[in-house]
C-alpha cells in the first residue's frame, strides 16, 4: 500500500493506561502512514498498567485538533478512581465539536459518558451496568456489540482490541475495506487463509 503524508494520530497516555487495548491499532495505522504521538497530563513519563514506562511527545495542554487525525483514549483505572482524567474526556468533546474523530475503549467510554458525549450517539463499552453506574443519560443508546461507530465515534469494551482497531481503519479509511476484512479475520479469528489474502491485498 502507497504511504500518503498525514496528520499524526494522538494517543492519550497516562499513569494505569491499559496498554494492550491499543496496540493493534497504533501499530497498523504507523504502517498505514500515520506518526503516532504520546499525549499526557503534563510533560513527564507516565506507567501503564504493565509497567511500561511512557515519555510522551507532548503535553495534554498542546494539543490541538486542528493538529491531528485522531485522539485514541485507552482504559486505565484511574478513570473509575476521580476525576484525575477528566481533562481528557473533555478534549475529546473539544475534538469532536472540531470534526477530529475520538475512539475510546474500556473506561474510557465512561469517561466520556460521564461528559455526556455518549447521551445522543450510539455507543458500547465493557457492559452497560458499568456505563450506567456513572449516571449518564445515554443508556438507550447503548448498543451490545464488538464496537460501535457513530458518526465520528468509535467505542468499544476491553475485550476487543481488534475489533476497536477495526472500526479505527474504517473512520480513517487507513485501508481498504477488503485489507481490513482480511486483517481482521487474521488477528480476531486466525484465519489461516486471511493471511495470503492479507498479503495480496497489501501487495496490490
Amino acid at each position: 500500500m502507497t504511504r500518503k503524508t498525514r496528520k499524526p494520530v494522538h494517543l492519550a497516555v497516562y499513569d494505569t493506561f491499559a496498554d494492550w487495548e491499543t496496540g493493534h491499532t497504533t501499530a497498523h495505522l504507523a504502517r498505514a502512514g500515520y506518526e503516532v504521538r504520546a499525549v499526557a497530563p503534563a510533560a513527564e513519563p507516565v506507567t501503564s498498567i504493565g509497567g511500561l514506562r511512557v515519555l510522551p511527545d507532548l503535553a495534554l495542554g498542546d494539543l490541538r485538533p486542528e493538529d491531528s487525525a485522531l485522539l485514541i483514549l485507552p482504559g486505565a483505572d484511574l478513570w473509575d478512581t476521580g476525576d484525575a482524567l477528566a481533562p481528557f474526556a473533555r478534549a475529546a468533546r473539544a475534538f469532536l465539536d472540531a470534526g477530529v474523530p475520538v475512539a475510546a475503549i474500556c473506561g474510557a467510554t465512561a469517561g466520556l459518558a460521564r461528559e455526556g458525549l455518549l447521551d445522543g450517539r450510539a455507543h458500547t463499552s465493557a457492559a452497560a451496568p458499568y456505563l450506567a453506574a456513572t449516571g449518564y443519560a445515554g443508556a438507550a443508546r447503548y448498543t451490545e456489540a464488538d464496537a460501535v461507530t457513530d458518526g465520528l465515534l468509535v467505542t468499544a469494551g476491553p475485550t476487543e482490541p481488534v475489533a476497536f482497531a477495526r472500526e479505527v481503519f474504517r473512520l480513517l479509511g487507513a485501508y481498504d475495506e477488503g485489507v481490513v476484512d482480511a486483517w481482521y479475520r487474521l488477528f480476531h479469528d486466525s484465519d489461516a487463509q486471511a493471511y495470503a489474502e492479507l498479503e495480496k491485498a497489501l501487495d496490490g
